[in-house]
């Protein structure tokens, strides 16, 4: 149990712990010991109010213990003499937080609960999230590796019998039920995983925000009142609540990477061309790929083999190519990258890289340049917005308000895109994606995944503007070079709703995604054992 709070009395704080081991091990003595007795005893949650120790007492009986979970943070305010107040914020091992509130007597010796409200993690069906949801919606194989999983899909798979909505309800009212279900998502249900429900996007995808003028924002339960990180928002809020195990999502510019970042997640954006694309909604062809949200590097491992294994059986013991065996315990620091992210992020890096270097199996370690970032994100944008209003043109022409304020902005640019332009930007792709490619071939790259931590929720837009374009310039290399890229949640820094995370990516030449994982597991766990235990 982790969590402090000052000046809390130690035979409070021992009063407290007692009372969250009782509820680990559903020891309804303890628990009924806990309250103080009479009929003035009060607990509520959002199913209602118990009023009376014997009515709390009753429910504890029927209810069941709680899901496994950690205390990260307590607050503590004296209230009058022999009273207090304790708030705590919760951490459920399975996704999503919680709060608890508690006010403490002082009652014949002893620390007594008189009064206590429950703040669960969130519902199952949250609208902002999840577009439909069931239990399952879609049940796959009974057994295989990927049996219990259940998974978020983002808006853009095909699903035989549903529509895509690609996060615009205009849209969804035009699309017609599919007749065939996307092999990205057939590929998860074969391996057994069932799918839990259709997950929200920013609308076609084209944003790094994580809002919806639709549907709303999808609650960052990792950092109450933050964005959620974008496009990918509503997988990556279904997994971090504990609402699905995997997020099955697209990266084109990060929308993978920056969702795990902001909500502390492990996210894998894969090679170009090597999953399959067929069912999915394009934004950008040059650079869409799919990749897979997680709450852990276990999970993302065991996914990434099934789904990348070549002979469809996901076994350790297939024979892989050259480019599948492990990774060099070698990574390249892009020293632009790093220099792109704030202060409070380059502090937490560089404390990152200075524990690496001390460690006793430290890896090799080094810095390069890889140019200017700018240059990466100028092509990147221009060939990114010819190929999203092909794709799109004819129908946001013919639905002129269809579309938030943000997103029409980003297409009438897309629009004015010309041929020329185009063709130029391409050209420029060459040479950066030459240049990554070089620098991969015997090392992975190790660098900030974003700036900084999740932005609030009510962050104003032209600031917005400006954390998008900070983003995808530290993004879009990845996405330029298509290569496999993941974001490990390694880094914590201040930020004004509290510490929020910030992801760590490696990146490594294409065709390695199962070793990039590997090579992630390998260094969570020298840096922190309890992150992904083997």
């Amino acid at each position: 149990m982790t969590g402090a709070a000052t000046g809390i009395p130690s035979d409070l704080r021992a009063a407290f712990d007692a009372y969250e081991r009782a509820l680990a091990d559903n020891d309804l003595q303890a628990l009924d010991a806990a309250f103080a007795p009479g009929s003035e005893t009060l607990r509520g949650d959002g199913a209602g109010l118990l009023v009376g120790h014997d009515a709390i007492s009753a429910f504890r009986g029927v209810r069941g213990g709680v899901p496994a979970r950690s205390i990260e943070r307590i607050e503590y305010r004296p209230l009058a003499a022999d009273t207090a107040l304790l708030m705590s914020v919760s951490r459920f091992h399975s996704g999503g937080r919680g709060l608890q509130t508690q006010v403490w007597q002082r009652i014949d010796g002893r620390w007594l609960i008189t009064a206590a409200h429950v703040t669960p993690r969130p519902a199952a069906f949250d609208r902002a999230i999840w577009r439909t949801v069931g239990d399952p919606l879609y049940q796959g194989a009974w057994e295989g590796p990927l049996a219990g999983l259940t998974i978020a899909v983002k808006d853009l798979f095909a699903i035989k019998g549903y529509r895509i909505g690609a996060g615009n309800p205009a849209f969804l009212a035009d699309a017609r039920p599919e007749t065939t279900t996307a092999p990205a998502v057939g590929d998860l249900l074969r391996g057994g995983a069932s799918l839990r429900g259709i997950a929200r996007t920013d609308e076609f995808a084209y944003s790094v925000a994580g809002d919806n003028a639709h549907y709303g924002t999808p609650p960052n339960v990792t950092v109450p009142g933050a964005l959620p990180g974008g496009s990918s928002s509503g997988p990556a809020s279904a997994v971090a609540a504990g609402q699905a195990d995997v997020g099955l999502a697209t990266d084109t510019a990060g929308s993978v990477r920056v969702p795990a970042s902001y909500q502390g997640l492990w996210g894998l954006r894969t090679s170009h061309d090597l999953v399959p694309r067929q069912g999915m909604l394009p934004l950008a062809q040059t650079f869409d790929t799919v990749g897979w949200l997680t709450r852990d590097g276990a999970t993302l491992q065991r996914v990434a083999q099934w789904c990348l294994s070549y002979d469809g059986s996901g076994s350790t013991e297939q024979t892989l190519g050259a480019s599948e065996a492990d990774l060099p315990w070698r990574f390249v620091i892009p020293d632009e990258v790093v220099a792109a992210a704030d202060a409070g992020t380059r502090a937490a890096f560089d404390e990152l890289t200075s524990r690496l270097e001390g460690a006793a199996e430290a890896p090799g370690l080094e810095h390069a340049s890889i140019g200017d970032l700018d240059d990466y994100l100028a092509a990147f944008r221009t060939v990114q917005g010819a190929e999203a209003w092909r794709n799109n043109g004819a129908w946001l022409s013919a639905h002129p308000e269809a579309t938030g304020a943000a997103v029409a902005a980003r297409f009438r640019g897309a629009a004015a895109v010309t041929p020329a332009d185009e063709a130029t930007a391409r050209a420029a792709l060459g040479p950066l994606r030459d240049r990554l490619h070089e620098l991969v071939a015997d090392a992975a790259l190790l660098l900030p995944t974003v700036p900084g931590p999740a932005p609030a929720v009510t962050t104003d837009p032209d600031r917005m503007d400006a954390v998008r374009r900070d983003t995808l310039r530290m993004t879009t290399p990845a996405a330029v070079a298509g290569l496999p890229a993941i974001s490990v949640p390694l880094l914590t820094v201040p930020s004004p709703l509290g510490a929020a995370p910030v992801g760590v990516s490696l990146v490594s030449r294409a065709g390695t995604d199962l070793a990039l994982v590997r090579l992630a597991r390998r260094l969570a766990t020298l840096l922190d054992p309890r992150m992904d235990p083997r």
